[in-house]
This record gives structure tokens, C-alpha cells and sequence, in this order.
């Protein structure tokens, strides 16, 4: 399987989640082994999508270079990886990613629309060797080998609608527009006021995000999935090891995991080599990883 870009350049507008300003970007296609790249067109500053520069992951994944930042990247992110893409190139006005609405849902779509096209160099894949826990108090993310790629998720909110969901997800791209891509992000009506004397949420809507009460989800179209709160994590939690800066082999679990906890533990994936194996696919009909993007 060979590396993959998009074949042409697509368009997009959004609201910022956090400053709740019109953000417009495009996905460009990149040149192999380039990786995953933003560019603020505003600061002209290239950030590559990698830990190090990590900045920030206390309301979302921040990521940012030479005093300059990208802000709410792993709902993106997270499409750009189920679409198995290497390399791409984001232009980005602004120092946030649109949330759109709440979901990967509209970046899948421009992927889709621009098509995927093949380049001239093996597909890298990370093969995971260790089990590699992080713990924070009761909350845990953690990473085992495991022929396959799946993720396993707990959350236990102290809320009647949410409570304690958990949801097993075996990847593949199709499996991902299906079961994961329309999950959106959620907050509870009484943070909003704190966040925006912060200047955060000012773009949050029920446009953009489940959002609840006390009791209950004050959307009126209710939930796209039963236990769309968890769901979201997934995606979240794909976005988030996207930084890697290549596809992997391995089983991805939590409880009440966070953009926190997934930031420590590609840290830690990536402090020591022999963590994982880095493999080329050299074939099509090489099942390891190939299969998945079917």
C-alpha cells in the first residue's frame, strides 16, 4: 500500500469554537513523507502535526511554533486519519480549526469530494510491542499490541441522560463514517458562563454541540446515536494519536481518557523505540494494515 494524499486542493469556511470567528482553510495535497502540516496564512508559520509541539490540551489539542498556535485540531485530524492520508498540507487564517458541527462528519464529506490519490512511497505503519498505561487518579489511558486496531471507551458522568457509557470500536475507514464521524462534542449549560468570561465557547452553539441541563439534552433533535457522548471520545482519541505521524497497529482503551492523557501517552509511545516497530507496506495484498482502508 503506498502513501496517500488528497487530488486537489478543497475549500472551507467555519465558526471557531473557542473565539466564535469565521475561519476559513483549505486541504492542500503534500509531497510523501511530509506528514501532516498547518500553515497559518495569518502569521505565514508552518506547524507540523506532531507532540512536540504540543502546546496546550486543556479545552481541546493545541499545537503551535514559533509563538504562533492551531487550536481544536483532533476533530480533523481525526478524519484525516480514517481517511488513511500521509501527507496534507491544512492553510488555516485563523488559530483554530472551524468546529463545524461539533463532529468530523464535514471533513470526512470534503475528503470524500476530493478524492484520495495514491503516491509514490510505501505506506509507514507503528506496529505497537509494549503495553504502555497512563494514569491520572481513576482516569487511564492505555495502548497494547494487538493484530488489530480497536478502540475501548468508558466515561461515567454524574448526569441522568449521559451516566456510564462504553463503547467497542473495531477501525476501518468505512466503520468510522458509519459509527463514529457523526459523534459530536458536548458541554452542560452551566460552564458556559464560566468559559466565556474566559473568552472560550464564544462560538459554541446548539448548532455545534450537544448541549445539557441539569436533566437533560436541550437540542431539540436529541442524539444522532444512542451513546453519542462516548462515541465522541473515540473520535476524539483517534484525532488526538493522529500526532503519531502514522497509522498503527495496536489496542487503544480508557476510562475517562482526555486530550491530556492522550498527549502523555504518544509522548510516551515515542520515548523509547522499542515500543513499537515501524513497518513498511511493500505490497497491496499486505493485510496488515491495508485491509482497514478497504
Amino acid at each position: 500500500m503506498k502513501q496517500l494524499t488528497i487530488k486537489k486542493t478543497i475549500k472551507g469556511v467555519g465558526i471557531g469554537l473557542h473565539k466564535g470567528e469565521p475561519v476559513r482553510f483549505s486541504l492542500q495535497p503534500l509531497d510523501t513523507n511530509s506528514g501532516i502540516v498547518f500553515f497559518r496564512s495569518d502569521t505565514h508559520t508552518y506547524i507540523e502535526a506532531n507532540p512536540e509541539n504540543v502546546v496546550d490540551t486543556q479545552m481541546a489539542t493545541v499545537i503551535g511554533s514559533q509563538g504562533n498556535s492551531v487550536s481544536t485540531i483532533e476533530h480533523l485530524l481525526s478524519a484525516i486519519y480514517a481517511f488513511g492520508i500521509d501527507n496534507l498540507l491544512i492553510r488555516i487564517d485563523a488559530s483554530e480549526v472551524p468546529v463545524m458541527d461539533g463532529s468530523s462528519a464535514s471533513f470526512c464529506m470534503m475528503l470524500s469530494e476530493t478524492g484520495i490519490e495514491e503516491q509514490n512511497a510505501n505506506k509507514k505503519i507503528m506496529i505497537i510491542n509494549k503495553e504502555i498505561e497512563i494514569k491520572e487518579e481513576n482516569r487511564y489511558v492505555k495502548i497494547s499490541p494487538d493484530p488489530n486496531q480497536s478502540y475501548h471507551f468508558q466515561i461515567d458522568f454524574n448526569h441522568p441522560t449521559i451516566g456510564f457509557q462504553e463503547y467497542n470500536f473495531d477501525f476501518s475507514k468505512q466503520a468510522y463514517i458509519d459509527s463514529i464521524s457523526r459523534a459530536r462534542t458536548f458541554g452542560f449549560l452551566k460552564d458556559v458562563q464560566m468559559l466565556r468570561a474566559q473568552n472560550l465557547a464564544l462560538g459554541a452553539s446548539l448548532e455545534n454541540a450537544i448541549v445539557l441541563d441539569n436533566n437533560k439534552i436541550i437540542n431539540s433533535d436529541g442524539l444522532r446515536y444512542n451513546n453519542e457522548f462516548v462515541r465522541h471520545k473515540i473520535l476524539d482519541a483517534i484525532g488526538d494519536l493522529t500526532l503519531l505521524g502514522m497509522p498503527y497497529i495496536g489496542k487503544y482503551e480508557s476510562f475517562a481518557g482526555s486530550h491530556h492523557l492522550n498527549h502523555l501517552l504518544t509522548k510516551e509511545i515515542l520515548k523509547d523505540k522499542e515500543n513499537y516497530i515501524v513497518k513498511e507496506i511493500e505490497t497491496q495484498s499486505d493485510e496488515t494494515f491495508s485491509k482497514v482502508y478497504a
